[in-house]
């Protein structure tokens, strides 16, 4: 494809470009395909699809490794919440010896495989510091920072942003923090409790996180508190020797949305109890009608509960964060404008991750191929004309 001499034709006559070149020691790279910023698996996915497709790509990714948040921000215990067939990436599988629930380790090494089968190499210690549609050109401008603080800007038609629902903690400012003499952590600093053990831990927040390190804390013999202000649905894990997951998504094909919820809650009565007598009071709509109005999602229980019964944890009163999410809901917000992709921001995990990965690797190969028929005719159109 000529998208690279495209570029470089546009630059030689356009003499912003050629003045801010002359002044800047940025370096300028053209890429022929899209440039895929984060190497995360929503990122990898993305790749991978497109190269499925015969489309290259050029991954930027700000830490040293892939997988950043899995593999430097995450605790110890951590395992995958749901069945590892709900959270595959496209094109590869788990492998069969993997238990159904993939540990942390597990699955970083699956994502190194998939990075190794699909020859993806990001370019790492990169930071985006600014990205914006040039009109002139019709192309992206991507700048990036290097650790040495060495800038390098790259020109592409495409941009996808793979940056990830959870890339930044978000750390509430609350009253009294400057004064507290003690630890004050965001779960991603959370390895293990035991270097908790005997000691009095506030945990802020009731989602997956929030209840798995009290389990953890409470198994390394501390004294954890769960502070607790929104409503929350607690499922059991599986149920009727199913995946609750799985088991919503079958049910799904075969009754509407409010009839599974009433199910789920029915059998979560009988398995887990009435949560409200705990302090854990149930949301109006049901979890799966949340989970798609809102995006808030369900927990389920890995034995936390059985704890808080125990008066092993406490709970109270806890508030909610808001987001900086795609405008538009599942499943239309992966596009939008001038070549410009989202991916990993549906609040429905890696399954909703390599949905849209598939649908962007779609789109961008037949943007590509159409460029591709328009080019080889335009390079017809400048050979000369033999004579009758």
């Amino acid at each position: 494809m000529d998208c690279l001499r495209e570029i470089e034709g546009k630059q030689a006559h356009d003499p912003i470009f050629i003045e801010k070149m002359n002044k800047s020691s940025t370096r300028c790279v053209c890429v022929p395909g899209p440039v895929i910023v984060g190497a995360g698996p929503s990122g990898l996915a993305v790749a991978a699809c497109l190269k499925e497709r015969g489309v290259p790509s050029t991954v930027i990714e700000r830490s040293n490794c892939i997988a950043s948040l899995w593999q430097l921000k995450t605790y110890d215990r951590l395992r995958l919440h749901l069945p590892k067939q709900f959270c595959e990436l496209p094109l590869m599988g788990f492998p069969t010896e993997f238990p159904t629930y993939p540990t942390k380790q597990q699955f970083i090494d699956y994502l190194e495989k998939y990075a190794d089968k699909f020859d993806i190499r990001p370019r790492f210690n990169e930071t985006v510091s600014h990205a914006e549609f040039d009109q002139v050109l019709g192309f992206w401008r991507v700048r990036t920072v290097g650790p040495k603080v060495e800038e390098t800007e790259y020109v592409c038609r495409w941009l996808v942003v793979a940056t990830g629902e959870n890339a930044e903690a978000v750390v509430p400012d609350i009253e009294g923090m400057g004064e507290f003499g003690g630890d004050i952590r965001h779960t991603s600093l959370y390895r293990s409790g035991e270097e908790f053990t005997g000691k009095r831990v506030l945990v802020v927040g009731c989602g997956n996180s929030g209840m798995e390190v009290c389990l953890d804390l409470c198994n390394h013999s501390a004294r954890p508190s769960l502070v607790v202000r929104d409503s929350v649905h607690i499922l059991p894990r599986e149920m009727l020797g199913k995946s609750t997951f799985g088991l919503s998504m079958w049910l799904l094909k075969w009754l509407p949305m409010r009839l599974v919820d009433r199910f789920l809650l029915v059998v979560s009565r009988v398995m887990v109890g009435d949560t409200a007598r705990l302090g854990l009071e149930r949301p109006q709509l049901g979890p799966l009608e949340l989970k798609n109005l809102s995006g808030k999602t369900p927990v389920l229980d890995v034995g936390t509960l059985a704890r808080i019964k125990s008066g092993d944890v406490k709970e109270g009163d806890m508030f909610s964060e808001k987001d900086g999410l795609p405008r538009r809901p599942f499943p239309n917000g992966w596009k939008g404008e001038c070549g410009l992709y989202a991916v990993g921001f549906t609040k429905r995990g890696i399954l909703g991750a390599s949905m849209d990965a598939k649908r962007i690797a779609e789109d961008i190969e037949r943007c590509w191929k159409a460029e591709a028929k328009h080019s080889m005719a335009f390079a017809r159109s400048l050979l000369p004309q033999s004579s009758p």
